[in-house]
């Protein structure tokens, strides 16, 4: 099985039992892993470091 497959099996589930969905496919995930909304967050504050549009705690309590 691919991960191509398993996106489509998802895009078919009952909306009602995604949560369940959810939560099993959780427990295969590590702990530590990141998840996508955080991987996407991580991507998104580097491109804002390389424009120069994120400030230091020091300059926000200043």
């Amino acid at each position: 099985m691919s991960r191509d497959t398993l996106r489509g099996l998802v895009e078919i589930v009952d909306e009602k039992e995604i949560d369940t969905v959810c939560r099993i496919l959780l427990k295969f995930v590590e702990e530590d892993a990141a998840l996508p909304d955080e991987v996407e967050a991580i991507r998104e504050a580097r491109q804002e470091i390389e424009r120069g549009e994120l400030f230091s705690h020091e300059d926000v309590w200043a």
